[in-house]
């Protein structure tokens, strides 16, 4: 059944995989963007669609319009990009909530909210399960962020259970995948615009923290899962559980580029995650969700993405 569905930040990395994904599936998409980091030619190809509609605005301004879902994914992601403007920030996460919950409300319809594995900060269990409550510097340098989106969370269950608006809340890992930002800071990005060019692979730290590297469709099918299920109000892990550490993930990289680069060692920043990795006990058992694409099969697939644009 063809529904109306609302992106917001549909025009960025994971906003426009997710408009594809809508579009092909049927459904009649409008995207919101401000194009704070999000960008048009993301979008472009949907632009001659006649189930796509494309608006320049932003969250923290009400929106009113009849919608059957909405997926808020609206909010810079990258420690680069959210660290430049730490009040908006807060402001996008926190109002721009609010006021995707007060449309849900209105024309009753179903909201899923793009929440962060930042939200259990540096980790103390590991891997990271959804009961976990998180060890979060309120006051460093990441908490416009990771407390923006706790409050994100706190917002939405407030707001399901006073007025019960059907509210889902995807908990993203490290997603990667073609489209994603050239200068956003995040390790993927870095090493393969590095690798390509040639330049030193910047490592910060010793590169023994780890993360877990998630490919971009097989995230995008966890929020169609998530959205189609009965799972309200309680926060899912979406995330690759396959754990590599940093200076693996360097090398590999380089090698699959076909690289001159070298590993060039930084200082960690500060409240930087030593370990990283989902326990998706949750979304295996609720939705039947698993990632399936494997790390080279993903990696190669943005290398060449991003070796195109740059000659283009």
């Amino acid at each position: 059944m063809s529904k109306r569905i609302l992106v917001t930040g549909g025009a960025g990395f994971l906003g426009s995989h997710l408009c594809d994904r809508l579009i092909g599936d049927g459904h009649e998409v409008i995207c919101i963007d401000n194009f704070f980091t999000g960008a048009r030619p993301n979008v472009a190809h949907l632009l001659d669609s006649r189930r796509f509609e494309l608006v320049r605005g932003d969250v923290n301004e009400r929106t009113v319009m009849e919608v059957d879902e909405v997926y808020h994914l609206a909010c810079p992601a990258s420690p680069i990009h959210y660290q430049r403007n730490p009040v908006r920030t807060i402001r996008t996460c926190v109002m721009g909530t609010l006021h995707m919950l007060e449309l849900c409300r209105e024309v009753s319809a179903k909201l899923l909210i793009a929440s962060t594995s930042e939200v259990y900060g540096d980790p103390t269990i590991h891997p990271q399960p959804e009961s976990y409550w998180g060890n979060v510097n309120p006051i460093g340098p990441r908490a416009c962020y990771d407390e923006g989106k706790r409050c994100a969370e706190a917002v939405a269950i407030s707001f399901s259970r006073q007025f019960s608006v059907p509210v889902r809340i995807a908990r993203i890992f490290n997603t990667y995948g073609p489209r994603m930002h050239f200068n956003d800071g995040r390790v993927i990005s870095n090493f393969v615009v590095q690798a390509l060019h040639g330049e030193p692979i910047t490592v910060y730290g010793d590169g023994s923290q780890t993360r877990s590297f998630c490919y971009v469709s097989d995230l995008i099918e966890g929020f169609i899962r998530l959205m189609d299920s009965t799972l309200e109000s309680t926060p899912v892990n979406l995330g690759n559980p396959d754990e590599y550490t940093i200076i693996d993930m360097a090398r590999k990289v380089v090698d699959l580029v076909g690289s001159s680069s070298r590993v060039e060692y930084r200082p960690l920043p500060q409240d930087d995650p030593v370990r990283r990795k989902p326990d998706i006990t949750k979304a295996r058992q609720e939705l039947d969700w698993t990632p399936r694409v494997a790390l080279d099969q993903g990696l190669q697939s943005t290398i060449d993405d991003f070796r195109a644009r740059m000659k283009g």
